[in-house]
């Protein structure tokens, strides 16, 4: 855009600009906005008209931020944020807006679903979006405010803290273990064969080679549901399956070595009152539940 044209910026436009930022493709940022995709590229253009600058480039595997779009996400960033404040009329200190929050599947449904829900009921100005995920969600794309990872991240400019650490155990209901504590070959529950590459079916290809897999699930809180109708033993992360009183530990003799989960926010959110809020709420949350874990 030779000559850098300048004018007054659109909010609608802004918001067009996140959704295919934080999604990188037209079709989900139309699906998330609930426009067309024709919306999307009118809306995208007329932004870059009004900054005069090229926002994101298509290649193959999707949309990328130019380094001109990086710098104009984090503004856009901030306005969606002050506009959601301004929306909840927050004036008086209380957490107002939506806060988007990232885990793993397991740690959703097994832990923080019900204290996230209980969190949002007593605040009424304050909305959180969970979002269970075995991918790294990408807080520099504003994919999430919060993210709940496995393991110390490496890169970015985010704040880390610690959670808890996460041990593991074979459950299965009393009749199963009885089972297996008698002689009987054990029989497992697993993670679909698409996720093969993660890091507990790595452990247990290596350790149980052999053992029948008679039944397969996305994620470990429904390795638990399957577990509870017998279907075999369920390799699960302590909080998961000490949290169900149909099952109980099963000794095998060996167990994949603890995690430890941090939580994650963008630096430059420090001083943000609801992000701020919902994290220290969730680092509380995984304090007062710490014997659950180990």
């Amino acid at each position: 855009m030779a000559d850098k044209k300048r004018t007054a910026v659109d909010w609608e436009d802004v918001r067009i600009f996140l959704a295919l930022a934080r999604h990188g493709s037209l079709s989900a940022a139309a699906r998330t906005l609930s426009v067309n995709h024709a919306t999307i590229s009118r809306r995208l253009h007329s932004l870059e008209e009004s900054l005069g600058e090229k926002l994101v480039e298509r290649r193959p595997e999707g949309y990328v931020l130019t380094p001109a779009g990086t710098l104009a996400l984090e503004a856009a960033g901030d306005m969606e944020q002050a506009a959601q404040i301004l929306g909840r009329g927050m004036m008086d200190g209380a957490p107002s807006g939506l806060v988007r929050i990232a885990s793993s599947p397991g740690l959703s449904a097994g832990f923080l679903t019900s204290r996230l829900a209980a969190l949002a009921t007593r605040y009424a100005r304050l909305d959180i979006d969970l979002s269970p995920n075995l991918r790294s969600i990408s807080l520099e794309r504003y994919e999430a405010d919060i993210a709940i990872r496995f393991d110390r991240p490496k890169d970015g400019d985010v704040v880390a803290r610690p959670l808890t650490t996460v041990g593991y155990g074979f459950y299965g209901t009393e009749e199963t273990c009885r089972l297996i504590e008698a002689g009987a070959d054990p029989v497992f529950i697993g993670f679909n064969e698409a996720d093969a590459y993660l890091s507990q079916e790595i452990w247990m290809a290596r350790h149980f080679p052999r053992t029948r897999v008679a039944f397969r699930a996305k994620d470990q809180f429904a390795h638990s549901v399957a577990a509870r109708f017998s279907a075999g033993l369920a390799l699960l992360p302590h909080y998961i399956g000490r949290s169900d009183p149909l099952l109980r530990i099963c000794d095998l003799g060996s167990t994949p070595p603890s995690k430890d989960v941090y939580l994650l926010t963008r630096r430059r959110d420090r001083k943000e009152t609801s992000i701020r809020f919902v994290a220290d709420e969730v680092v509380g949350m995984f304090e007062q539940a710490r014997e659950l874990f180990l």
